[in-house]
């Protein structure tokens, strides 16, 4: 009887083992960054965090942009379940969707606290969810950026007069007409050839990220001046595409687990990329003549940006819906905002009226 009992608990003991090992998830991850950009950090501090939260029912393997599949092809390869998880900055897929520019990016719009608040509380949230979900993924945003570098080119760029007949190259449908509207022309290609194309003149002038990321793309190699703000990006939004089967394979509490690293991860990218930006600012100061436009010619840029925002959305009724819902929360945010300064979080730019979007929206 003993020895029965024995077997049993035995026996009992290998099914919950055995349980316990089916449970546990692995899943594969990469992203559109290569090693080499410090963007990548966002990956893998999101990818520490989720091993520590939740090893026990998942591992994510994590494999740096191009070692699986090149970085245009991970939206395709989290779609198909190839992989089940990746990194990703959303407007790359604008070409997909319009709506995918303003949530990863807006031009002379939002900063990266703005997008916290958007993305938590005002609603923000949704139009991910919506968006991913049409080609069967879910999105976490964990990663924020203030303002990009600007340009940076080998001449002094200080008035819009100085944007005249440069070929620049810009990332966005948004911030491409904007530069045709002050006389420059846009020249689209991936992040890691601007390098390569400052080098050779192919382009007069490039932009990617922020200051520590630009310096980590060695565009103080190839450039001797900056100007900035990066009026073009105010602010960025990065995050992970997950593959919408694996995602509902994972239990509740893991699920949970996904979302609290995600959160955790954004606000330490904030932190974190703000110190980088400032530890590398010293570094440009020393390698590049560094200017900043003219109050006049931000002004300029801002009324003209104001212009494409309703005209992209009244081309599509999605980002029409991302940018109107965008412009409410700045509204709403703006007597409390105002109303703290000079204790608040950041500006409240004079963008477009509610009214003009609403218009657009409605049809």
């Amino acid at each position: 009887m003993t020895a029965f009992k024995t077997l049993a608990a035995t026996a009992a003991l290998a099914t919950g083992l055995g349980a316990a090992a089916e449970a546990q998830e692995t899943w594969t991850m990469t992203s559109t960054w290569p090693s080499s950009l410090e963007l990548i950090e966002f990956d893998r501090h999101f990818v520490d965090l989720v091993n520590k939260l939740a090893g026990d029912e998942l591992t994510i393997d994590f494999y740096e942009g191009g070692s699986l599949v090149p970085a245009g092809e991970v939206f395709g390869a989290v779609q198909s379940g190839t992989v089940q998880a990746g990194a990703d900055w959303p407007g790359y897929w604008a070409g997909r969707d319009a709506a995918f520019t303003p949530l990863a990016t807006t031009p002379a719009l939002f900063n990266a606290v703005d997008y916290v608040n958007w993305i938590q509380e005002w609603g923000g949230q949704e139009f991910y969810d919506q968006t991913y979900g049409e080609y069967g993924m879910v999105y976490l945003p964990y990663g924020v950026t203030n303002n990009e570098s600007g340009f940076h080119t080998n001449k002094s760029m200080t008035t819009l007069e100085d944007l005249q007949g440069m070929r620049l190259r810009v990332s966005g449908n948004e911030q491409g007409r904007i530069l045709e509207r002050l006389g420059g022309s846009q020249v689209s290609m991936a992040g890691g050839e601007v390098y390569q194309a400052l080098e050779r003149g192919v382009i007069d002038g490039g932009e990617f990220s922020t200051p520590n990321v630009d310096w980590s793309a060695g565009f103080q190699q190839v450039t001797s001046h900056w100007s900035t703000p990066g009026w073009h990006q105010s602010a960025s939004v990065f995050g992970v595409m997950i593959n919408k089967q694996a995602w509902d394979a994972l239990s509740e509490e893991t699920q949970e687990k996904l979302r609290i690293a995600a959160d955790a991860t954004m606000l330490w990218s904030l932190a974190f990329t703000e110190k980088r930006a400032t530890e590398a600012y010293s570094d440009w100061e020393e390698a590049v003549t560094i200017e900043r436009y003219t109050d006049e010619a931000l002004d300029e840029v801002q009324t003209i940006a104001n212009e494409v925002i309703v005209e992209v959305s009244c081309e599509s009724p999605s980002a029409g819906a991302v940018y109107l819902s965008m412009v409410q929360y700045l509204e709403n945010y703006a007597q409390w905002r105002e109303a703290s300064a000079p204790y608040n979080l950041g500006r409240t730019p004079d963008g477009p009226s509610v009214e003009d979007l609403q218009a657009c929206v409605d049809g």
